[in-house]
């Protein structure tokens, strides 16, 4: 069993590094100066989805409510994109890409498919096809990660701390 636990750990650990590598190699990106690839992002999907509230972006691309508000209020900023009130219901405001968002986008538009072949370079196709299957594994636990840990130390609090 020993084998297994430090296998688990260090599989734990090299996946925490990897997406905190993620996150910084990927907010090294910045395109004209001052588009993150999380911005370029969002206006990708406003081009293929049209206009949409922050928060449903947010959820559609995995960002926190503060980085989805931070991203999008840097796009209206930098006129890449503008906030419209819907018509019907005057309190629901969506994001829009403006011309200057769209032409951005033009101008860059093999940003998208140069990200993916760098992050996944040196893999054969089988390979990326067992990393699918994994990261759907992983994907599939996450949800209950949090519920087992908090099942555990709730244990441990009812039987008087950790022993």
């Amino acid at each position: 069993m020993e084998g297994k636990e430090e296998l688990l750990k260090e599989l734990s650990e090299t996946y925490r590094k990897m997406v905190r590598k993620f996150i910084v190699e990927r907010d090294k990106i910045l395109i004209e100066g001052s588009v993150t690839l999380p911005q370029f992002m969002i206006l990708d999907k406003l081009k293929l989805e049209g206009p949409k509230k922050v928060g449903d972006l947010g959820k559609e691309l995995d960002f926190t409510s503060g980085a989805i508000t931070a991203f999008c209020d840097k796009l209206v900023k930098g006129g890449y994109a503008i906030r419209k009130r819907e018509k019907d219901d005057r309190r629901v405001v969506n994001l829009e890409i403006t011309s200057e968002g769209l032409e951005l986008l033009m101008r860059y538009e093999e940003v998208s498919g140069r990200f993916q072949e760098a992050l996944f370079q040196g893999f054969n196709e089988e390979e990326l096809q067992t990393q699918l299957i994994f990261y759907r594994k992983i994907l599939g636990n996450l949800p209950h990660m949090s519920k087992a840990i908090l099942e555990l130390v709730a244990e441990k609090q009812q039987k008087g701390g950790a022993s």
